[in-house]
């Protein structure tokens, strides 16, 4: 844990979403297990689809699918878990404790605020508007074209859109994939303690700078 000196330090902030800002496992594990008990293949508790959210939701699928994408059904299972989604995703996310208050106080710093998420374009615009509005500058979920994180791509895209460089911006996300796009994209990364990850994880991932509520952040 180091001290909060870069409250001064950066004027752009690019945050992960799921684990991060919004608290979304249990709309994402009840996707998953509707459409897995669709076609009759096992479920996943909680804690399992914890472990496997991170990569975008088809890896999510690929992961929760017996056999993976070597199923002959994957591609059905994998299009009525979105369409359940899209349906659904709301009905139990929800901002983490703090977090608005965080965006507006960095917002009326003055501090520039993207999301870039693995999870697919439309619903990581529809989450973001629905949450936070105006808050939330440019939001960047996965779509054609652009490869998913830890590529920096969409970093690199978010940071067009705003018009700013890297040089005084800074990653945040939960989880090792995160910690691996902040590196790819030649940025800081700040590691939340509240998401799908703990601790002792995000560090054997090679974590340095942590913090447990998002006020420390602003």
């Amino acid at each position: 844990m180091r001290d909060f000196a870069w409250r001064e330090e950066y004027d752009t902030y690019v945050f992960d979403l799921d684990g991060t800002l919004i608290s979304s496992l249990e709309d994402l594990c009840a996707s998953c297990n509707y459409a897995l008990h669709h076609f009759g293949f096992p479920q996943h508790s909680l804690e399992e689809v914890r472990m496997m959210v991170g990569n975008g939701v088809k890896k999510l699928m690929e992961r929760a699918t017996p056999d993976g994408l070597n199923n002959p059904k994957f591609d059905e299972v994998y299009s009525l878990f979105r369409k359940h989604y899209m349906d659904h995703n709301r009905d139990h996310t929800a901002p983490y404790p703090g977090i608005m208050d965080m965006l507006r106080r960095l917002r009326a710093a003055g501090k520039h605020v993207a999301v870039v998420s693995n999870k697919f374009y439309a619903a990581t615009q529809a989450l973001c508007k629905d949450f936070f509005g105006p808050l939330v500058e440019v939001a960047i979920g996965e779509r054609e074209n652009i490869r998913k994180k830890p590529a920096p791509d969409t970093v690199v895209e978010a940071l067009r859109q705003l018009g700013v460089t890297k040089d005084r911006a800074v990653y945040i996300g939960d989880s090792d994939v995160d910690i691996m796009t902040a590196r790819n994209s030649g940025m800081p990364c700040i590691s939340v303690l509240w998401g799908f990850r703990d601790r002792a994880f995000l560090v054997r991932h090679g974590a340095t700078t942590f913090v447990s509520k998002p006020e420390e952040i602003y």
